[in-house]
């Protein structure tokens, strides 16, 4: 019982039963009317058979007087189905005809009869059993009451078997609702329980869990799809914000510790040169933690989606342009050159910020792992549209980064051995793949020379979807 009420309670069933109910009352009325309507078409065909059968009788005895019209209304009695013939005298005593009984007070008014009455046959004399009719009364000179009328047998008949069709058809459909009803209710239950169990080892803290999807397509289905994505991400965040703990504790350590001992070296010393470089010192190892600090805290925004609501159109061809452009000297000062092609009047929907932040982000890293060992080098940027999307891609001809490792160099603060000794946080790719993330892109790795196997150098491409819609928190 306790179930069943459960299962009431979903609005699903609900509207369900309610639905059945509205179906149930507007076929009941339905076959109601047309029922009352064909009865009433029935009734009104009786009248007009009666009417011609009393203006056939009526000229018989015009024209024979009374002995023509006993023999027409006895042979028109005994003929199968034959209508209700009565002559009665002026007091309403029957004389002939084959009723034996009429209800009392029908003869005494003349014309139809303002209400089904009422009679009984010959044949049922003694028997209790009522029969229908309705007839039309006129009288005749002599004073003689005539009645010719018509049983109503077959219009009860027809509303009988109606009424009894509707009821089977009723209980048929309330039967097959239940069964429906506690078939569907029953998965839905199953399917619930299943969900409330997921949810509790979620609760739990076992975000790897999800919530089922039966491949039906149904609310359920599409519930648990966005919830499970929803978990996705929730689990992301906690395996970032796990990284970041563990990187944090591990990558800045060291500087916090140089930061400390210069600091000692500043108080202890009392040479103003010492103590100026020391504090120098201070300041950049302060700087390099500010700017660490920052990329995590634009690493956390981006994953929140807390810029999300400043996407707008942006031309994507002079971001490009103007990034090349400021990185040119930058880049000619490290002994490198850096080239573009560009495809014009190219758009996206973004964040210009961010985009350009993602942009300078590469070209640093280009320019700082790409000078070889004379220390020339060459860097391309190339924007071009293709079938999977807009691509905008950033090659250099360093060391590159082998195959295996790709994916770890987009975690925070992890760098490979040979990079350690060139400054930087760790975080670069990882803030870049978090802005094609919040775009609907992706971020791709590859080599830039497979076949240079000391200098494969490392493309690395924005591919921005060819909607360039963002992605949707």
């Amino acid at each position: 019982m306790n179930r069943f009420w459960f299962l009431f309670k979903s609005t699903a069933v609900r509207l369900s039963a309610l639905y059945i109910l509205l179906f149930a009352i507007c076929a009941a009325t339905l076959v109601f009317y047309v029922t009352a309507m064909s009865e009433r078409l029935l009734t009104n065909q009786i009248r007009e058979a009666v009417q011609q059968e009393v203006d056939q009788v009526q000229r018989a005895y015009d024209a024979g007087g009374m002995n023509l019209l006993l023999r027409t209304m006895e042979r028109r009695a005994r003929q199968p189905g034959a209508n209700l013939y009565i002559i009665a005298g002026p007091s309403g005593d029957i004389l002939a005809g084959n009723v034996a009984s009429v209800q009392p007070g029908v003869l005494d008014e003349e014309g139809w009869t303002s209400l089904p009455f009422t009679y009984q046959r010959y044949a049922e004399s003694g028997i209790s059993r009522r029969h229908m009719a309705v007839a039309n009364i006129f009288v005749l000179d002599n004073g003689l009451r005539l009645l010719i009328g018509r049983d109503l047998g077959e219009p009860e008949a027809f509303r009988g078997l109606v009424r009894q069709a509707l009821m089977i058809a009723l209980a048929i459909m309330g039967l097959g609702a239940i069964i429906i009803w506690f078939g569907i209710g029953r998965n839905a239950l199953k399917r619930i329980d299943r969900m409330s169990d997921a949810s509790k080892k979620i609760m739990a803290g076992d975000l790897s869990q999800r919530l089922p999807v039966g491949g039906s397509g149904d609310e359920f289905d599409r519930l648990s799809v966005s919830l499970n994505t929803m978990l996705g991400r929730i689990e992301k965040l906690n395996e970032g914000l796990r990284q970041v703990s563990d990187n944090i504790a591990h990558d800045l350590k060291t500087p916090l510790t140089r930061l400390r001992n210069k600091a000692a070296d500043a108080l202890d010393t009392k040479d103003g040169e010492v103590r100026r470089v020391a504090l120098e010192g201070i300041i950049s190892e302060s700087d390099q933690l500010i700017r660490t600090f920052n990329a995590l805290l634009m690493i956390s925004r981006v994953e929140a989606g807390s810029v999300a609501a400043e996407m707008s159109a942006v031309d994507l061809s002079a971001i490009v342009a103007d990034s090349t452009e400021l990185y040119e000297p930058v880049a000619d000062e490290a002994g490198l050159v850096l080239t573009s092609s560009i495809q014009p009047d190219i758009e996206v929907q973004g964040n210009r910020e961010l985009i350009g932040q993602a942009i300078f982000n590469l070209i640093d890293n280009a320019i700082k792992y790409s000078s070889d060992a004379e220390g020339h080098g060459d860097i391309a940027l190339k924007l071009l549209r293709r079938a999977d999307g807009i691509c905008l891609s950033v090659a250099d001809h360093g060391s590159g980064i082998p195959a295996e490792k790709r994916e770890d160099v987009l975690k925070r603060f992890v760098r490979l051995d040979e990079s350690r000794s060139k400054p930087g946080t760790g975080l670069g790719l990882s803030l870049v793949e978090a802005v094609m993330e919040l775009h609907g892109g992706k971020l791709e790795l590859s080599d830039t020379d497979p076949q240079n196997q000391e200098k494969r150098g490392l493309t690395v491409s924005m591919i921005f979807p060819v909607n360039s819609s963002p992605r949707t928190r």
